[in-house]
């Protein structure tokens, strides 16, 4: 069974902080692999402003070059626009692979507006990877209010395929001040340089175009 963190987003545009915090999440969790699921679209978010899915995976895929990090639009092929979807689906799919979802503090904060976000927990473990400019408002969160009981040590990370659901880790990590935000803020049009990309798909092997 090979062990494989997902972490999903817009990836708009993916960047080295994305590399790092998987990287890191890698080495805590003893993981294989870990999967960016690069959304065709994320709900919370607004559609301006939203590079077009071939150029954030082909950015995606550059910035996970030499690292053990797939970058995906595998949500794409499976028609899945929530979390919760695509979770059932990769399950499915995928039934030698055991998975852990991965998730910034900032998500955290806000995982309550995910569509049936306990039934997330209950799909598979959790892992946060603590941002401090976070830390205050995920763990006066909704969602941290129901999960603090199935919180699990740190010391117990390399162990996540054995926890009983629903399961959670926090990680910290190193503050990174790199941000998607930041990186458009200062160009805007970054995705011109893959305007003309033609990707293929590391899981379903498709073009993405």
């Amino acid at each position: 069974m090979q062990r494989i963190g997902l972490l999903g987003g817009s990836f708009n545009p993916a960047h080295g902080g994305h590399r790092a915090i998987s990287l890191f999440a890698a080495k805590a969790l003893a993981l294989d692999e870990v999967w960016w699921l690069v959304s065709p679209g994320n709900p919370l978010k607004p559609k301006r402003g939203m590079a077009p899915l071939p150029a954030r995976l082909a950015r995606a895929r550059q910035l996970a070059s030499r690292a053990p990090i797939r970058a995906s639009a595998i949500e794409a092929q499976l028609g899945t626009r929530y979390t919760i979807d695509t979770l059932k689906a990769l399950k499915h799919r995928y039934p030698r692979r055991r998975f852990i979802w991965l998730m910034g503090g900032d998500n955290l904060a806000q995982f309550a507006q995910w569509r049936d976000w306990r039934g997330i927990a209950r799909q598979m473990p959790i892992a946060v990877i603590a941002r401090p400019d976070y830390i205050e408002r995920a763990h006066g969160s909704t969602a941290m209010s129901w999960l603090r009981r199935f919180v699990r040590p740190v010391s117990q990370g390399a162990d996540w395929t054995d926890w009983r659901l629903p399961a959670l880790v926090l990680l910290r990590f190193r503050p990174d001040p790199r941000s998607a935000t930041l990186l458009r803020q200062a160009d805007p049009l970054w995705h011109r340089e893959y305007e003309h990309a033609r990707v293929r798909d590391p899981l379903t092997r498709r073009m993405i175009v």
